[in-house]
């Protein structure tokens, strides 16, 4: 039986749905897509609010796209706003104002949510991905209101930062500077490089052979060049020359030979001058378009998530590898926090039947372990504080802000006195009542392993974990001795008890 998806980008110049299908082999095939160029952003990064034209002809769109999904018989979709949406100060009455009147449902991705999924847009594209970050690689994702940066080594994620560098953004920042085309050029240049070599002092140590290029503007040029969509790369000195041509003509000129709207070409500029800036500080050899949407992501989630393909690439690793270089920079200890992870999962898959905790909620466990202790590099007092304030002001690619803040408040309440909401007259804050639920569970195991090691020597060498008779109990092999962790575990043991009724124990077994 075949089954229909939609996949709908309410982007910051474009509106873009693409039509899937999917059914017995289980893979997902695009069937139709429509794009409509809208530039929502140059509002919303001017004004902060979306005007009234643009919302009419944004409900104009979205209600015809609502018309042909259901000539397609579409079962399932989902639509997402990216930064135009995200940054629009009445946010939450536009996207209620837009699901009155056109029936769509629009979800706002976080940056990193966003990012995430056009990453898994590009993992889509298959080998171009699994090859480029074999070796050492960077994806460059250029959107309307921002650009992400992701280094890979040996299929590995080393770093992701996000630069206020869109397109749209530049475009509107250097126009309210009222100079002439040819210093409005050269302005947009000097922007660029002012912030990329700062980031490059920051995260680069040596070259990048690969450029992965994600947007909506240049990769169509560069795809072209390269002789279609996925089917190769570039040169450094080809794609030079490339930009070469995109800077010489008129916009006019430009316009017609790529057919695209005149609007348009000082956009694909500036995305050129964006690539070429990075591919210089990375000193790249190969530049690829593997010409994938945000859309791509969106379905490649959706299957991902329904079980209709097989992912080729673990993302999860990616997530937790972030997190480990955010431990890194502010000088957390890796053996400590291989403990801490060992004794946490070891506990988290004892309690699972009981605890009422799934999959997603063992990986936020397994980055709070990581990042237990990382505002000691703040300061060695209000730990828990100082830890809450770098993870909610760093972005963890792949989780939402929310589930930022669910890490945040476990690695706060890990060394701070827990703070009891939900009782008549409170609230449960921005958390809600389930991930207030969820703060209490995990901060709970996270306090129970941060007892076993409390000393920071790792002395335990193997913990095993087993749940009978009401109890928890902790297997332990040490070497040594063990006074400081047995003199903190009943203070841990006694909130662990009190969350799930449930009493850890340590069963000793001496070396």
């Amino acid at each position: 039986m075949v089954h229909t998806f939609a996949a709908i980008d309410v982007g910051s110049f474009e509106l873009t749905m693409k039509i899937f299908e999917y059914g017995g082999r289980k893979q997902m095939k695009e069937i139709d897509c429509l794009e409509t160029g809208l530039s929502l952003g140059a509002d919303t990064y001017a004004t902060g609010k979306i005007s009234k034209e643009k919302v009419e002809e944004l409900c104009k769109v979205l209600s015809h796209f609502a018309s042909v999904m259901r000539s397609y018989n579409v079962e399932n979709y989902r639509a997402y706003g990216t930064s135009a949406i995200r940054e629009t100060e009445n946010s939450q009455i536009l996207l209620d104002l837009i699901e009155t009147r056109t029936g769509i449902h629009i979800d706002t991705l976080s940056n990193s949510e966003q990012r995430f999924l056009d990453y898994k847009s590009i993992a889509r594209a298959g080998d171009v991905f699994t090859n480029a970050i074999q070796d050492s690689a960077a994806i460059l994702d250029i959107g309307g209101g921002s650009i992400q940066i992701s280094l890979f080594d040996e299929d590995s994620l080393v770093s992701t930062q996000n630069l206020r560098l869109g397109v749209l953004r530049i475009r509107e920042r250097v126009e309210s500077l009222g100079a002439d085309p040819y210093r409005m050029r050269l302005l947009e240049e000097e922007l660029i490089d002012a912030q990329l070599l700062t980031y490059k002092k920051l995260f680069i140590t040596g070259p990048v052979r690969n450029l992965i290029v994600m947007d909506d503007y240049v990769s169509t040029c560069i795809m072209r060049k390269a002789g279609g969509k996925g089917t190769g790369y570039l040169s450094k000195k080809e794609y030079d020359a490339l930009l070469d041509d995109l800077s010489e003509g008129g916009t006019f000129e430009l316009a017609r030979s790529l057919d695209v709207p005149e609007e348009k070409v000082p956009l694909i500029r500036i995305s050129g001058i964006l690539v070429k800036s990075l591919s210089n500080i990375l000193r790249c050899e190969k530049i690829y378009a593997p010409g994938v949407t945000l859309s791509d992501g969106i379905a490649y989630e959706f299957a991902e998530e329904n079980k209709i393909i097989k992912p080729g690439h673990d993302f999860e690793k990616d997530i937790t590898a972030c997190a480990l270089n955010i431990s890194h920079r502010y000088n957390g200890s890796r053996s400590r926090a291989e403990t801490m992870r060992q004794i946490c999962g070891t506990v988290f898959d004892a309690m699972k039947k009981v605890s009422g905790l799934t999959d997603r909620d063992r990986l936020y466990l397994d980055i709070a372990a990581i990042l237990h202790d990382c505002g000691k590099y703040i300061a060695m007092t209000d730990i828990g504080e100082r830890s809450y304030e770098i993870i909610m002001a760093t972005e963890i690619i792949g989780l939402s802000h929310n589930e930022r803040e669910i890490v945040a408040n476990i690695v706060r309440f890990n060394h701070s006195e827990f703070i009891y909401t939900g009782n008549e007259g409170t609230d449960n804050g921005t958390l809600g009542k389930e991930g207030y639920i969820k703060v209490a569970k995990l901060t709970a195991m996270l306090r129970l392993a941060n007892s076993l090691d409390r000393s920071h020597k790792q002395k335990l060498k193997e913990v095993k974990a087993s749940l009978s008779d009401g109890e928890l109990k902790l297997h332990v092999s040490i070497p040594q001795t063990f006074l400081l962790e047995e003199a903190f575990f009943p203070e841990a043991s006694d909130f662990f008890e009190e969350i799930y009724s449930i009493r850890p124990v340590i069963v000793r077994n001496r070396s």
